[in-house]
């Protein structure tokens, strides 16, 4: 159990690796510079999210290497996108590459020891999430922000209603965060989380909550995910129904509607989304032993508002015509 003093010199060691690589990266210029599809105006230090993966390496270091095959997967799908970053690397040695890192996470599930179509639907599932939560980190606050309550309900359903993981190693995740979030939870960011640290702390936030599934049986906990998982679901049909290529970048998404088209400070954006993940995991916790048909029920609901909202919001013509 971390206690206050390691809790705060892991806190105050997390800060120093983090402005260490602010150096490294300014040295090397690794950088975010503006363009059409970007949400920001300034160039921005690229890559700060890799702390994530140095909070799990301090977790590993400090709990006798715990969960190894969870960090060999995460430190290889970590390296891949952080080369991503500052290469621009072949879609399908990347893809290679997150393929072999699910696989250890896996592992580290024993999920082999379940029917092979499992196997399957889980791959398509986690690779799909963790591009999906790469996409929807494009303004200041929402990666860090969102990952921390994530987080931070991950800790109270291990503390207070079932145990699934380690405590520390959602302390240490959490502390990362917080420190990301010191830098990038402003107006104007000091760095982003570059695509090393949006695909690094989804993988993580999966290895999580597959543990809490595979532990309750209950599928329910993915929803801790919902409204991230609405916005790039409906992001997708929408970009089909336009006969766009959704592998190419875009500012589709509600979010970036609503920072750069109604210009919206963006941590007023982040804040809406973390409030309205905030309330549904609320409502989660306090019916998650309930079956699942309601809450099936309840997520379609809540699918239909969310589309209405974008066809007010948007207007039918935005979201249905070709954008030039």
């Amino acid at each position: 159990m971390v206690t206050i003093i390691p809790a705060i010199l892991i806190l105050v060691a997390l800060f120093v690796m983090e402005l260490a690589y602010f150096k490294i990266a300014d040295h090397y210029n690794i950088i975010d510079k503006p363009n059409a599809r970007s949400s920001h105006q300034t160039v921005t230090l690229r890559g700060g999210g890799i702390i994530f993966s140095l909070a799990v390496i301090v977790f590993f270091i400090l709990s006798d290497f715990q969960y190894l095959y969870f960090v060999i997967g995460l430190i290889s799908i970590a390296t891949i996108s952080f080369l991503d970053d500052i290469l621009t690397l072949n879609n399908k040695v990347r893809l290679s590459v997150h393929f072999v890192s699910v696989l250890f996470m896996f592992y580290q599930w024993q999920l082999f020891t379940q029917p092979w179509y499992y196997i399957i639907i889980a791959l398509i599932f986690v690779i799909g999430t963790i591009n999906a939560y790469n996409f929807m980190d494009g303004i200041n606050g929402i990666t860090g922000a969102y990952s921390l309550l994530a987080i931070c309900t991950l800790y109270y359903v291990n503390t207070k209603i079932v145990s699934f993981t380690s405590s520390d190693f959602l302390t240490i995740i959490a502390f990362s965060l917080i420190v990301f979030n010191f830098f990038n939870f402003r107006k104007k960011a000091k760095c982003f989380a570059g695509d090393v640290g949006s695909v690094s702390i989804a993988f993580t936030l999966i290895f999580l909550i597959g543990q809490l599934v595979l532990k309750t049986g209950n599928f329910g906990y993915i929803l801790l995910f919902l409204f991230y998982g609405l916005d790039t679901a409906t992001t997708i049909i929408f970009r089909k129904i336009r006969k766009e290529n959704i592998f190419e970048a875009h500012r589709s998404h509600f979010y970036q509607y609503l920072a750069n088209q109604k210009k919206w400070n963006h941590l007023a954006v982040t804040v809406l989304y973390v409030t309205i993940q905030f309330l549904i995991n609320v409502v989660l916790l306090l019916y998650i032993n309930t079956p699942m048909l309601p809450i099936l029920i309840a997520v379609a609901i809540i699918a239909i508002l969310f589309v209405g909202l974008r066809f007010a919001v948007e207007g039918k013509n935005y979201l249905l015509k070709t954008h030039h």
